[in-house]
């Protein structure tokens, strides 16, 4: 890139900070008047928008193609189909591996709301910028967090969002593998699930996110966004969470340990390792990410790393981002489970 294409890529990516004639200047060592000159020749070129007056003008990201349309629910309604003939298009010349993981995502979601909504229509929104594109996908039906508790006998629809976060989840697995949530939202730069009172989001900050909501209309809405010239590949995310060895199967998980948490509470008791462990098994390595948890309790830890880790000696259950409260609690159960399988050898 020349120092020009520098800039204007620079002015995209961070926009939505405001004040970017100062945060370019800064950045690059250049005027504000120079960053002026290259927002007037974007808003001129209909990349950005501006309003307000000199003084307070703000600049917004223009939407450069728009599409919805609303799909009714039934027998010959196909992903593929509306994936070709209305999605592909409007992505303009992005990269092939943009494109792959566009079909990927959207044929996933889409076909997600077709078999598993319950609900009689699709609603999908597109809209795409110089930086980036967005796809909504929504439906009317009875609401994903709200189906998988009933389906699985869960405490509330927050504990669904556990369930779905670990993957290999569905309620018909006759027909589906339950990957599909699982690696869109790895391989998107935004994800989000809402539906009932809740909503699950992945990928604004680098970690999970759960949070609730006033009542939200019925059934499920999917917001999905991917920087235009994204990097990332399908391969690349697929590999992260595949065995290495010749069938490449679904391993591999990453479980955010406070998705386990219910507001306020800390993870102390056997009941909630449990619940943290449910399925599990499915996997050979299952890496636990204690990011944001700052205390667990002797007897969580306990049922992890010493109780379930015995019982099941063909599962790695591997610690990620453990503070070092919460690693002394690991070390001890380790320490335990190691002196436990001694006694047995002698």
């Amino acid at each position: 890139m020349t120092k020009g294409e520098d800039v204007r890529h620079y002015i995209l990516e961070n926009l939505a900070k405001g004040e970017i004639a100062f945060l370019a200047a800064g950045h690059f060592g250049i005027t504000r008047q120079a960053v002026s000159q290259h927002l007037r020749k974007m808003v001129s070129e209909g990349l950005i928008v501006a309003s307000g007056n000199t003084r307070n003008r703000v600049y917004t990201l223009a939407r450069l193609v728009e599409w919805s349309a609303a799909f009714v629910i039934e027998s010959s309604l196909a992903e593929d189909r509306v994936w070709f003939r209305d999605v592909q298009p409007r992505l303009g010349d992005a990269p092939e591996n943009v494109v792959d993981i566009w079909q990927f995502c959207f044929t996933e979601i889409f076909n997600n709301a077709i078999d598993h909504s319950g609900g009689t229509e699709i609603h999908c929104e597109f809209y795409r910028t110089a930086l980036n594109t967005t796809i909504t996908i929504s439906d009317n039906g009875v609401g994903i967090f709200r189906k998988i508790q009933v389906a699985m006998g869960l405490i509330d629809e927050r504990h669904a969002i556990l369930e779905l976060a670990k993957g290999k989840l569905t309620t018909d697995p006759a027909h589906h593998t339950g990957q599909g949530v699982f690696f869109a939202s790895r391989l998107l730069d935004f994800f989000g699930v809402r539906s009932g009172t809740a909503v699950f989001t992945h990928g604004l900050h680098p970690d999970d996110w759960i949070y609730e909501r006033p009542e939200s209309p019925p059934g499920t809405s999917v917001l999905m966004s991917l920087n235009n010239h994204s990097r990332r590949t399908c391969k690349g995310v697929f590999d992260q969470y595949s065995s290495p060895d010749a069938d490449y199967g679904f391993t591999r998980t990453v479980i955010p340990v406070r998705l386990a948490r219910y507001g306020t509470e800390k993870l102390i008791s056997r009941s909630q390792a449990k619940m943290l462990l449910a399925r599990v098994d499915r996997f050979k390595t299952v890496v636990l990410d204690f990011e944001g948890i700052d205390v667990v309790g002797q007897s969580f830890a306990d049922e992890i790393f010493r109780v379930f880790a015995m019982e099941h000696p063909e599962i790695l259950v591997l610690p990620l981002n453990a503070v070092p409260e919460v690693k002394k609690m690991i070390d001890a159960a380790l320490d335990q489970k190691r002196l436990d399988e001694q006694n047995r050898m002698l």
